[in-house]
């Protein structure tokens, strides 16, 4: 490495923010940047470990000590060439990602492990300012043709490939624009929806063709797709939120969370959510907002976190965080030893701005008014039984029933699975025990030989980073099968990775 002795001299550093009261104005990104010297810094702790777990930590495998090593000698462009040999959407990752790779430095040992989602940030941030980001259009096309179904991060890393690859492809999305999750998900003031435009843009110039509005088993005919296009890739998201069905769930202010976030995103993009009607059920969206009201976000892990900072930017009265969990430990302990990922307190940024955590919290009841506008919630407190550092089962402590005020409840305990109705059920792609879409484990296929799948719809519930990985991985296969033989245009993430390491 660059620095061999690095991380004894300099310690682990994040960029600075805003002060709250001067973010919660606005719902920009308020993360600042690193000076260079600050950069060359941290990047200059990375170890040159004998075995850098950091890569097993990592969905994509990113090759993290040799980005590392290229931002402390401030070769930009060797930077942004390694990064992107493993991720496509490193502007994503570097804003969003949970950083599974610190978790397993080596350096995180016994120090704070190194700001790995922060470098990957900067390198691809100072391409674009360098003009290293440009678009890269196959020098042959295969004359082959490939539908993607849906725009979220698996469908657009599927999408990227195989376009690189050579291969026509177009993607279907149901929503206004491309994005999925990024765009309509995640807060703003996480990722702004011009980073999402800026990579949308490029890959239109790629020869990538995005159809939106174009919600395949509604109005768009899923037998036209297999009859026009060599292969399909399912890529639709895990987008059946979890529901909490108690006594007085029909109450108005009882609100999924996604649904909650998502016209808060339109709102902020200036889109008239009002007039825009739900292609299947035909029936306008009521108006979401937490101003002046007690907000309680069930759930507590990051789409309950979004809420909490959404709710805060409306002007919320009071904003309540309930985990049925109890509350994780502050450092690892036996039963997480690294460089397992561990289950540790995380407090975000949207915590730092004002909420009330509250943990081995269950709500038994929603509590209305005459009018069926939700007032109050009945909740009780729980005991945990832990065993091997896990908690196990439960039970209600006596005499912690109370009611608190709540004007707006938001359900944020995560997704089942894919929407079933419509396309899957059109197609007849079988399911797992989960609900999910099933396929081979190392070749993304479904029943329907021409069918592939990727993301959240294959493997349930999880991070944009997995995602991203997915989607790489099935247009790996689809290309494959695209091109009858053993080998592929395409790289897979380890053999990338060897390629890099000589």
């Amino acid at each position: 490495m660059g620095k061999p002795t690095g991380f004894k001299e300099f310690n682990r550093e994040l960029p600075g923010k805003q002060p709250v009261e001067e973010r919660l104005k606005h719902y920009h990104e308020f993360m600042g940047r690193y000076s260079e010297e600050k950069l060359n810094h941290q990047a200059a702790r990375c170890m040159n470990c004998g075995v850098p777990f950091c890569h097993h930590g990592c969905p994509l495998g990113n090759v993290i000590p040799e980005f590392n090593d290229a931002v402390y000698r401030k070769d930009w462009r060797e930077a942004y060439e390694v990064l992107t040999s493993t991720n496509n959407f490193p502007e994503f990752t570097g804003r969003i990602c949970p950083a599974p790779c610190e978790t397993a430095c080596v350096l995180g040992i016994n120090q704070p492990a190194i700001t790995i989602e922060e470098i990957e940030k900067h390198i691809i941030e100072l391409a674009f300012d360098k003009g290293f980001v440009k678009p890269r259009k196959p020098n042959l096309r295969s004359g082959k043709k490939v539908a993607v179904i849906g725009s979220g991060p698996a469908g657009m890393a599927a999408a990227a490939q195989l376009n690189y690859a050579g291969h026509s492809v177009t993607v279907f999305e149901r929503d206004e624009a491309p994005g999925g999750l990024l765009r309509y998900g995640i807060p703003d003031f996480k990722l702004e929806k011009w980073v999402v435009d800026r990579r949308v843009g490029i890959m239109e110039e790629e020869g990538v063709v995005f159809k939106c509005h174009s919600n395949v088993g509604v109005n768009v005919s899923i037998n036209d797709l297999l009859r026009e296009f060599n292969a399909i890739v399912l890529a639709g998201g895990s987008t059946v939120p979890r529901n909490l069905s108690i006594p007085g769930r029909e109450l108005k202010g009882v609100h999924f969370a996604m649904d909650f976030l998502k016209q808060n995103n339109k709102r902020v993009a200036g889109k008239d959510f009002l007039a825009h009607r739900d292609i299947e059920s035909n029936i306008l969206t009521e108006e979401v907002k937490a101003s002046g009201k007690n907000v309680v976000v069930i759930g507590g892990g990051d789409t309950g976190s979004d809420c909490v900072g959404t709710s805060n930017r409306h002007g919320a009265k009071s904003v309540t965080q309930f985990e049925l969990l109890p509350k994780p430990p502050v450092e690892r302990n036996e039963f997480m030893p690294w460089p397992a990922y561990p289950m540790l307190l995380k407090t975000t940024t949207s915590h730092e701005e004002g909420a009330s955590r509250q943990w081995a919290v269950a709500t038994k009841e929603f509590i209305g008014d005459e009018q069926g506008n939700l007032k109050a919630l009945k909740i009780v407190d729980l005991e945990w039984k832990i065993v091997d550092g896990r908690p196990a089962s439960f039970t209600e402590v006596a005499g912690s029933e109370r009611e608190i005020p709540c004007e707006l409840a938001l359900l944020a305990m995560g997704f089942v699975h894919p929407q079933q109705e419509g396309l899957i059920n059109d197609l007849g792609v079988e399911l797992d025990e989960r609900g999910n879409v099933k396929a081979t484990e190392k070749e993304y296929r479904t029943n329907i030989s021409k069918v592939f799948v990727a993301g959240d719809m294959r493997r349930g519930q999880s991070l944009v980073v997995w995602a991203i990985s997915e989607g790489r991985e099935a247009a790996h296969n689809v290309d494959e099968f695209l091109n009858n033989q053993a080998g592929s245009v395409l790289e897979t993430k380890d053999a990338s990775i060897l390629s890099h390491l000589g």
